[in-house]
């Protein structure tokens, strides 16, 4: 079914996603995950409140008890299903995509990630065989709970003295906006900070350069020492620096690993993060441990390893204290936190990045659609590149493929959501890393 993607259920409403849909997933998700209880949450979308009855009485009808958070952000609905003990849990969101999206994602008790290899292929089985779990003698009882002042006042009790900081916040229309005011305070600056499903003002992707227009000129105009960005169900979050320049996502891992931390401790990242990264990791004590693109791969190999935090490109971030779970909220406290001090210290936000992201030319991920046959594309990317730089001293093949020399590297992975390849790579000098996309793109 196209809707079932790597990490969760997702794809356009009323097409790919409906409520038909949402409703045959909760009468499965009791009896796969052994549920006995589970949350659901929903974000701004206008297609929400569909898929959260849908869905609702589909999990009513197998059995189980619903707890409904109502409107929430994606970090909400994990925090609880942990902190609570539900068996399941399921937050209807398209994240970052545009408003005609909608989907599901489900985790397991623990909010452990619950993605299709690790259980919603079941599900897409027994919906494709019309196999759907029996109906229950008795069906759930299905409540509205409101704990939004509960998980304020937890990441509240997390804000660190942020004196002297002046910054700003889009929330993208998304989400955030129930929590943002009253978590960062009156004197932040607030954009897009009303829920609108439609997303009016812009986007709800941060990485998007035109997204965050609104956000770089409010920070440039009102003198400011940062702004950050939510998208729309605020697992993730992006920042600019006091010029306005976009902070690499993957740059914040270095500052997250220091500020919670000890020496020895595992930090994970995915494959496409700058060696100025993990090099900075290994420089600190930290063990780097690279793993494929998503949130079911970071977290679980976060969870494993008991490690303390993580991190992706796309701005995900994950932490031990948070259940292993990626939070856009706990990484915006965490990181105003970190750069109000370093602002006590005399450093700008650049500045403090500046050891971290200097080291290499970056090209940041390169974005190519329309390719019929991305694996093909994948060999012929590698080679062309090999032909340029020689071989590798190093090949990683878990996800697409990196390819790693002493002074430069270079990875292709096609995208697990979207029909697009994505190419990544960084060399000492700018000439270098333009041969190299050069040669990528020429071989696409």
């Amino acid at each position: 079914m196209k809707a079932f993607k790597a990490y969760d259920i997702r794809g356009v409403f009323g097409a790919d996603v409906t409520p038909e849909l949402a409703y045959q997933v909760g009468r499965c998700l009791p009896a796969l995950l052994d549920a006995r209880k589970v949350l659901v949450g929903r974000d701004a979308r206008t297609s929400s409140p569909a898929l959260r009855d849908a869905l609702v009485r589909g999990l009513s009808e197998a059995g189980a008890a619903v707890d409904d958070l109502g409107l929430a952000t994606t970090p909400m609905v994990y925090f609880f299903t942990a902190e609570g003990g539900y068996g399941a849990s399921v937050m209807i969101t398209a994240s970052h995509n545009p408003p005609e999206y909608n989907g599901l994602k489900v985790s397991k008790a623990g909010a452990l990630p619950c993605g299709y290899d690790l259980g919603l292929k079941t599900v897409e089985a027994w919906i494709e065989a019309g196999t759907l779990p029996p109906k229950a003698a008795c069906p759930g009882a299905v409540r509205v709970i409101d704990r939004l002042g509960d998980y304020v006042a937890w990441l509240r009790a997390r804000l660190p003295d942020l004196s002297g900081l002046r910054f700003a916040v889009d929330c993208s229309d998304g989400a955030a906006g129930i929590l943002a005011k009253d978590l960062f305070g009156s004197e932040a600056v607030y954009l897009n900070a009303e829920p609108d499903g439609a997303f009016p003002h812009h986007g709800p992707n941060p990485l998007e350069a035109a997204n965050r227009e609104a956000l770089v000129r409010t920070v440039r105009e009102r003198g400011l020492d940062l702004g950050l960005m939510f998208d729309g169900d605020a697992d993730r979050v992006a920042f600019v620096d006091e010029t306005g320049a976009f902070v690499p996502p993957d740059a914040m891992i270095p500052l997250y690993a220091r500020l919670l931390g000890r020496s020895g401790e595992t930090v994970v990242h995915d494959v496409r993060t700058s060696r100025g990264v993990i090099e900075t990791l290994r420089e600190d004590g930290f063990e780097p441990l690279m793993v494929k693109v998503g949130a079911a791969f970071a977290k679980t190999a976060l969870r494993e390893r008991g490690g303390v935090c993580g991190g992706e490109v796309a701005g995900h971030y994950y932490f031990r204290d948070f259940h292993w779970c990626d939070s856009g909220e706990l990484s915006a406290v965490l990181a105003l936190g970190i750069v109000a001090e370093a602002k006590r210290q005399g450093k700008t936000f650049s500045a403090l990045l500046a050891p971290i992201t200097g080291r290499y030319c970056a090209s940041g991920e390169v974005n190519i659609r329309g390719v019929d046959d991305r694996p093909a594309a994948v060999a012929r990317v590698e080679a062309a590149v090999t032909r340029l730089l020689g071989a590798p001293e190093r090949r990683i093949d878990f996800d697409g493929v990196r390819l790693d020399w002493a002074d430069a590297w270079f990875g292709v992975r096609p995208s697990n959501t979207e029909p697009i390849l994505r190419l990544a790579g960084e060399a000492r000098t700018p000439a270098q890393l333009e041969a190299m996309l050069a040669a990528a793109k020429a071989a696409i």
